[in-house]
């Protein structure tokens, strides 16, 4: 049946603010604290001069002279005015499910132990309230006495300003005489002791100051000289409050974890935790440090609380290190004593590394399956989007978890980002599962594809998963595949992605060319169709030759079939990314010799020769090849013509697709033709869902392609031939045998 090509129209659509992911305590999200990581200037010192010395310099941190006074008194009138009883900044804001604090709620393991505050920052803490007056006053002291300010004055003053109202701040930020102060601090910052550089960076935090803030790289490099005079709980705490100001610390923290190397042993359980959620939000850390940090899990694991899991989880995930199979089912038992307790924002962060580490925790992910259907209405839809990708890595078909995210997406469809519609299409085309609402389902992702198409020229990558998975789950958006084939597309695929996007073009492009025949869009040019093609088969090729079961049944259907002439190892469809065993059949089902590689010329005469057992003379050969005899020879050849029937009729059936002259004399051409293609597919494990015989969608894909070009399907699957390896020769035989030709009838 040909393939359905539907033509789906991008529908007008609403724009939604805060797009995030899972259930949150607090609806109201704080500033995205992500940040570029600042410029890199000369040496430490160097910088130090630079900040203290170039007049451009401070005419980055002057911006305004206007009286700190009349300025702070505008601010509160323009407060005042704005904070009417019944203006929503009054009234309670309901909790969103899709409201997502991607910097507090990471965070909320700091508040499960006393001990985190010993190193970490706390938002409300409190202080002195300092009035507008007293923060004028100050100012005005700042500006009469700079040349005689001391490191601990200038510290004072810095930690008082901090605690005005916030609405001041950027008038604060704004003066003269505040852009003095920084400039003192930078001038004097070699004479600060540790105490007093962490209470500055407090009081930086407390104001909000720009991460891109000129000072900062002064101070950067000032921890940097003072990392091995501090504690461990100091330099988190360092740590932490460059965290809260958005600022990336390279250079703080590869001195950081170089001190760790000596003192890793001496992390306590709050240390060890924080310590692992700094480096995740940093995304670098040594392997090494990983792997010591892995052991000290071990030890503190049956202390952890079940947030904390999550926390250590996020913070290997985000950093890319990997956690051992044994960690990962300590942390599943963990998990399982009491999941019904585990928030649904650590679920998903002990879901990620399962996803990376692709340990398959039974247990956890039967429990899981029990809790998750109820829980996926109230998270948000990058959460539901993570528990799916999970499910889909991990091979797992969870048809009640799956149901509960067809359900739940549609009407919530507009807070996905394009990653998140990406993800889950791949994730539900890759388990081959199609839901009970599956058109609805589908519509609403399809269009809201059309919607984020402005994305795509940021995250390319996206648009191709979400064609691949919509294709293995027979579904052909042609608006989007013509499109993402287009030669400006392509292009921008291979130029803007920070991954390598050719093997998914290659395997868009060829399924558009099995599926749609109707389909007249772009395709990708045939170079890039050559490239791609080599790509993937030198990927299957070496895969599959490291593989000794399949070597075994390559060979043993060589012996079966009568010579490797009669089978090919080659990629039938090469977007298809895996290889095929071809066979091909004449009408007697008799195999046929197509595989030219494999025979070469010298070895044509011995194959015609092959099981006929008849001598062949000069005068026979002459006969048979130039159709030319002599009277007097025959009678002598009368015999020799009756055996050379019986010649031919083997040769048709022996050497049917060989292209040799000689043989274009004695086999018709009807002869030639290959009745039965047999695509022989050796699977593994890995091509079903897990525990099961459901093909995942890129192998369901591909038969279904082999099928549509006249292909038979014959699996050797795993579970029955890996058993057949400890059996004799013969019995492996008699099944491959079977196998082939049972197939072909």
């Amino acid at each position: 049946m040909a393939a359905t090509l539907k033509l789906l129209k991008p529908l007008g659509y609403q724009v939604f603010c805060s797009p995030f992911a899972y259930s949150a305590t607090q609806s109201v999200a704080y500033w995205n604290m992500r940040s570029s990581t600042p410029p890199q200037g000369q040496d430490a010192a160097k910088q130090v001069e630079n900040i203290c010395s170039t007049s451009s310099s401070w005419r980055i941190l002057t911006t305004s002279s206007a009286p700190l006074g009349v300025e702070f008194s505008k601010a509160s009138a323009s407060k005042a005015s704005t904070l009417q009883p019944d203006s929503p900044s009054t009234v309670r804001v309901e909790e969103d499910v899709e409201v997502f604090d991607s910097f507090e709620d990471p965070r909320a393991f700091l508040q499960l132990r006393p001990e985190y505050q010993l190193h970490s920052y706390n938002r409300s803490e409190t202080g002195q309230p300092l009035s507008a007056a007293e923060g004028e006053l100050i100012l005005h002291e700042i500006t009469v006495f700079q040349n005689n300010l001391q490191p601990q004055v200038i510290t004072d003053y810095f930690c008082k300003l901090s605690f005005l109202p916030a609405e001041h701040h950027p008038v604060l930020l704004s003066s003269t005489s505040f852009t003095l102060l920084c400039q003192l601090s930078v001038k004097n910052i070699q004479l600060f002791d540790t105490p007093d550089l962490i209470s500055i960076l407090k009081a930086f935090v407390r104001l909000e100051i720009p991460h891109s803030h000129p000072m900062l790289d002064a101070y950067e490099t000032k921890f940097c000289h003072q990392v091995w005079e501090m504690s461990l709980d100091q330099l988190l705490l360092v740590a932490d409050l460059w965290r809260n100001l958005g600022r990336r610390v390279p250079r703080f923290l590869k001195i950081f974890f170089s001190y760790l190397n000596f003192h890793w042993k001496d992390l306590s359980l709050p240390q060890l935790i924080h310590l692992i959620y700094i480096i995740g939000e940093s995304r670098q850390v040594p392997q090494d440090l990983m792997q010591k940090l892995e052991s000290l899990i071990l030890k503190y694991i049956d202390l952890i609380n079940l947030e904390e899991v999550g926390t250590v989880c996020l913070g290997f995930f985000k950093s890319s290190s990997s956690l051992s199979e044994f960690v990962m089912r300590k942390i599943g038992d963990l998990a399982c004593a009491d999941m019904q307790h585990l928030s649904s924002y650590a679920l998903v962060n002990i879901l990620k590394m399962f996803r990376f580490t692709h340990v398959d925790h039974v247990n956890f992910m039967k429990q899981f399956g029990q809790i998750a259907p109820q829980r996926i209405p109230s998270i948000g839809v990058q959460g539901v989007m993570h528990l799916t990708l999970a499910c889909s890595a991990l091979r797992i078909l969870d048809e009640g978890v799956m149901n509960a995210v067809a359900a739940s997406l549609p009407p919530r469809v507009a807070h996905c980002r394009s990653k998140d519609v990406a993800k889950i299409l791949w994730s539900f085309g890759t388990l081959n599962y199609k839901p009970p609402n599956t058109e609805d389902f589908y519509s609403s992702l399809i269009n809201e594809v059309h919607r984020k198409m402005p994305e795509f020229n940021q995250y390319p990558e996206h648009l191709l998963t979400c064609l691949l998975g919509l294709a293995f789950s027979e579904y052909f958006p042609v608006e989007l595949i013509n499109f993402a084939l287009s030669p400006g597309f392509v292009r921008l695929a291979q130029e803007r992605s920070k991954f390598e996007l050719t093997k998914e073009l290659c395997t868009l492009d060829g399924t558009v060319g099995v599926e749609c025949p109707n389909y007249r869009g772009n395709r990708l040019n045939s170079h890039l169709q050559q490239e791609g093609s080599e790509m993937l088969w030198n990927l299957a090729r070496k895969d599959m030759n490291s593989k000794p079961e399949f070597l075994e049944a390559l060979f043993l259907l060589e012996t079966v079939l009568g010579g490797p002439q009669y089978i090919k190892h080659h990629m039938i469809l090469p977007h298809t990314r895996s290889s095929d065993l071809e066979v091909q059949l004449d009408v007697n089902m008799k195999p046929l010799p197509f595989n030219r590689e494999a025979t070469s010329t010298e070895d044509v005469a011995k194959l015609r020769l092959k099981h006929v057992g008849v001598s062949l003379t000069d005068n026979l050969m002459n006969q048979l090849l130039k159709g030319k005899s002599r009277r007097h020879f025959r009678g002598k050849i009368e015999s020799e013509k009756k055996a050379a029937i019986h010649l031919r009729g083997s040769l048709c059936n022996v050497t049917g697709r060989l292209e040799a002259i000689e043989m274009a004399d004695l086999c018709p051409p009807a002869h030639l033709q290959a009745q039965v293609k047999l695509a022989i597919q050796l699977t593994n494990k890995n091509q079903y869902c897990y525990g099961s015989r459901h093909l995942l969608g890129l192998h369901n894909m591909k038969r279904r392609q082999l099928i549509r070009l006249g292909y038979r399907v014959v699996e050797l699957s795993h579970w029955e031939w890996l058993p057949l390896l400890k059996r004799t020769r013969s019995e492996k035989l008699a099944f491959l045998h079977e196998k082939v030709f049972t197939s072909a009838l």
